[in-house]
């Protein structure tokens, strides 16, 4: 399985370079699950990877409720954000990357949803203080160490998940409900443990084996 693993590996470097590095931090107009998505320079690509196509997949109206009001955290160009509305009454999408920002703006625009979505730049809830939501998205970066530049920390990141985990409890409405996606790229059981330390009880509702990874979209609920 690791033998395998590697050789998926290298084969998706090989066919980075050959043939999705000219989409890799460039101006480009991409496609997820057929809605029309514009990625600026120094944004992540959500179509260079599975994850998105995976998470979106996922949503239903049993996660995200009909007239909730949603918090996509990590917006990047918006991907989350937009699909959520179709069943939001409001979304608001964070991000800490200002070209992330303008970027999930453009596309809220293009996606029409404009009427119901809200794009803002900040840290994690620094712009949400006292605001409160009944479902949470987070697409964490699943790297740990310091970003090296801006694009960087959509893979990679300190303390991102443990500061999350500590505050997110506070923004959610009675009954609400974080979805977290995770990669077995990632030290799954240390993360959900941060979540079940903060008194949060999880069931993985999605799961997805991709070609040198396993996906899972994670939901989360207050166990008191």
């Amino acid at each position: 399985m690791n033998l395998q693993r590697t050789v998926w590996r290298q084969w998706l470097k090989l066919r980075f370079h050959l043939f999705q590095r000219h989409r890799f931090n460039r101006l480009v107009l991409e496609s997820v699950a057929g809605r029309p998505f514009l990625i600026l320079p120094e944004v992540f690509n959500p179509t260079l990877f599975l994850t998105s196509d995976f998470m979106v997949a996922a949503f239903t109206e049993q996660l995200i409720p009909s007239g909730s009001r949603v918090l996509d955290m990590g917006t990047g160009s918006g991907v989350g954000a937009v699909f959520a509305a179709q069943w939001a009454a409001q979304v608001v999408a964070i991000d800490i990357n200002p070209a992330a920002a303008r970027s999930a703006r453009i596309n809220v625009l293009l996606n029409q949803v404009d009427d119901c979505v809200e794009v803002r730049e900040g840290d994690l809830f620094t712009t949400v203080p006292g605001e409160r939501f009944d479902v949470i998205l987070f697409n964490p970066p699943y790297f740990s160490g310091e970003p090296q530049n801006t694009l960087d920390r959509a893979f990679r990141a300190n303390d991102v998940l443990t500061r999350f985990a500590a505050q997110v409890g506070d923004h959610l409405n009675p009954g609400g409900r974080v979805l977290l996606l995770l990669s077995s790229e990632t030290a799954i059981d240390n993360i959900l443990r941060l979540f079940q330390d903060q008194g949060f009880a999880y069931q993985a509702v999605e799961q997805r084996h991709l070609i040198s990874e396993t996906v899972w979209l994670y939901c989360l609920l207050p166990s008191t």
